[in-house]
């Protein structure tokens, strides 16, 4: 019913409406500069939910490599527009993810959840994500 899909470089700004769910007081200009700069600089990826030709949903993709956990995928900034939501297109999303990292060579899968972000943590603990540690960040002004 859904597609799942890798967005091309050159369509990646169609997801700016479903970043504006995430931080919609962020700035679209500021939103398609860091973009930019992530998907031809740092080897960022895109999935895309599709129904039809409709973006309903998305997760970014980081392919990365720690001395802790190895080659791993990380899903980022996973969103599904509210009208789709609780149909199970999240765990399909998931599973997309997951079987990506796996071709890709990946033995782990880790993510960074707000706190106040109750109903995704909950998602992620029941697919088997445990909490090892809390997401910190100093801004420099």
């Amino acid at each position: 019913m859904y597609q799942f899909k890798l967005i091309k470089k050159a369509d990646i700004s169609t997801i700016i409406p479903l970043l504006k769910i995430l931080a919609p007081k962020m700035e679209e200009a500021l939103l398609n500069e860091r973009l930019e700069e992530m998907t031809n600089n740092h080897n960022y990826e895109c999935v895309g939910v599709y129904d039809g030709e409709t973006l309903i949903g998305m997760s970014g993709l980081w392919l990365l490599n720690k001395y802790y956990v190895g080659k791993h995928i990380e899903p980022d900034n996973v969103v599904i527009i509210p009208a789709y939501r609780g149909k199970g297109i999240g765990q399909q999303l998931l599973n997309w993810i997951n079987e990506y990292g796996k071709q890709n060579g990946c033995k782990a899968s880790e993510l960074n959840c707000y706190l106040n972000n109750s109903e995704g943590l909950k998602f992620w603990l029941n697919n088997g994500y445990k909490v090892l540690g809390v997401h910190c960040q100093k801004k420099f002004e």
